[in-house]
């Protein structure tokens, strides 16, 4: 066979194989036949399915559990969602930010009269102070939580630490099945104070994740998940950078913890920030790795990049000024092979991908499929996962994927919050989705209800008892002030969410929205 055919032989073969490999894809992308299948949830995994800007059919398995048929997060999205934000690098967002941070924005557009919600303070009391309609129902969108002795790992795992035993340790053992803490526990603040100030004595890079972390050693043998800074407090998240891609910001770790304690959760490790002379207490203690990426910068400032998936090369280096770096610094959490911890995917997990939703995102009903699957279908799982849409909300972080759980509690614990880095980017836009396991099951703990009007409607807004809480962190001012009035902006929201799940159940002739929910702690 001549050369000439040969070469004509492959490119027609490599031409058809090309086209196959569209038509699957373009298949793919649209559903075969155009058809949308809704699949029973299963634990561990998210199904994902095209944005068609069209209502989902009946849901899962065809069960309704009393919820309209127009779902509160539709109708939520629809009446409160802003308009779309300008191009990204455009003289008019940039404009559009420095107008809002210089008006409305920064009073919180809380000028208007107040509300204050009195149709939820029912809600707060008990089940005989609610009212009924005319047919005798009553709406129910609280659970009133189940109180039991709240063990702590140290019943569970032998420490056995001795006489080396360190405060993270101490901390490690009163970590109990429902908090981390308990409110106003001394030990954290020594536990910041410690991080602040000790020894460092060796650093080297974390392995995995998509952005660079480093381990910082004691001169105790204690350690610190180190994140530092690369943008100053004002800037935002780019408009056309997905949530995926956005960068990391060690002041959003910082304020998450102080919020998390805030509103009463304590599911976070305590953080703190700290700055850094690069030149005597990091190049000369850094790993043999780590070092190999260090280089002075055009404008003769000590810069070093490490190894990560996305931003770690030289044009997005972590530089000094001219040596000096700051960044957050977190506690760790005890080694897996002391107290182990359940991985488990959200089930509101993103799709992570440029086009596709998740199949939350388009399902009305999807909550009666979680609510069904195991471990969620027992215990108050479910209700801690809408707390931390509510914790999630209130920063704007999008980029809750997976969560872990202390394996040695069971089922019936809280999920932890971990790695907020990608929260406090957007000051001007508040990210409704975010508020999709409260606003699709309509469903919320008496205490977390009670927090939030008492941050809505008393002396001091959530913002200002934030302030107050950062105010002695060595990094303050750890915001930009934009993000506080945003906090009681979003606080506000939240409420709204709770109150259009009532009006919708009314509507419907739902008597009970939580009725599905045993809150009784599973085994």
């Amino acid at each position: 066979m001549k050369l000439r055919e040969r070469v004509v032989i492959c490119f027609g073969i490599t031409f058809v194989l090309f086209t196959l490999i569209l038509v699957i894809d373009f298949q793919y992308e649209i559903g075969y036949g155009g058809h949308r299948f809704f699949m029973p949830m299963r634990h561990g995994r998210v199904q994902m399915v095209e944005d068609t800007g069209l209502g989902a059919g009946a849901g899962a398995g065809g069960a309704g559990a009393g919820l309209p048929e127009r779902s509160v997060y539709k109708s939520f999205q629809n009446k409160f969602a802003p308009g779309a934000a300008p191009g990204a690098g455009s003289e008019v967002y940039e404009e559009s930010l420095a107008a809002a941070a210089d008006s409305a924005a920064l009073s919180g557009n809380l000028s208007d009269a107040h509300d204050s919600f009195k149709d939820l303070q029912p809600y707060t009391g008990s089940y005989d102070d609610l009212d009924t309609d005319d047919a005798g129902r009553k709406v129910v969108i609280v659970v009133f939580e189940y109180r039991e002795e709240q063990p702590s790992l140290s019943e569970y795992i032998n420490f056995d630490a001795g006489a080396n035993e360190t405060l993270q340790i101490t901390f490690h053992k009163r970590i109990s099945k429902r908090e981390m803490y308990k409110e106003n526990d001394a030990l954290v603040e020594a536990i910041l104070k410690q991080l602040q100030t000790r020894k460092i004595v060796h650093v080297r890079e974390k392995e995995g994740g998509t952005q660079l972390k480093l381990i910082i050693h004691y001169d105790n043998g204690e350690f610190a998940l180190f994140k530092p800074m690369r943008f100053p407090r004002e800037q935002q998240t780019l408009p056309n950078h997905f949530y995926f891609t956005d960068y990391e910001r060690h002041n959003a770790e910082i304020a998450a913890f102080h919020l998390d304690r805030l509103l009463g959760f304590r599911r976070s490790m305590p953080v703190t920030g700290r700055q850094l002379n690069l030149t005597s207490e990091f190049y000369k203690i850094a790993d043999a790795e780590l070092l190999k990426t260090f280089f002075v910068s055009p404008a003769n400032n000590l810069c070093f990049h490490g190894h990560c998936s996305y931003y770690c090369d030289t044009s997005h280096a972590i530089c000094g000024n001219p040596d000096k770096v700051e960044g957050s610094f977190a506690a760790f959490l005890p080694e897996k092979q002391v107290a182990d911890r359940t991985l488990r995917k959200h089930p509101w997990r993103r799709s992570y991908h440029k086009r596709r939703k998740a199949l939350w995102e388009t399902e009305p009903n999807y909550c009666d499929a979680v609510k069904r699957t195991p471990p969620y279908n027992r215990g108050i799982l479910l209700l801690d996962l809408v707390d931390t849409s509510i914790f999630d909300f209130l920063m704007g972080n999008m980029d809750r994927h997976h969560f872990e759980t202390f394996t040695a509690f069971g089922n019936d614990t809280f999920p932890l919050h971990l790695d907020h880095g990608r929260g406090f980017g957007k000051a001007f836009h508040d990210e409704l989705s975010i508020l999709a396991p409260l606003t699709q099951c309509c469903i919320v703990k008496q205490s977390t209800l009670k927090m939030l009007l008492g941050f809505h409607n008393g002396a001091k807004k959530l913002s200002h008892h934030m302030r107050e809480s950062l105010e002695y962190d060595p990094l303050n001012p750890i915001l930009w002030e934009p993000h506080f009035a945003a906090l009681d902006r979003r606080v506000k929201i939240v409420l709204e969410a709770l109150r259009e799940c009532i009006r919708q159940a009314r509507e419907s002739g739902s008597d009970a929205l939580s009725a599905s929910i045993d809150a009784t702690p599973s085994q």
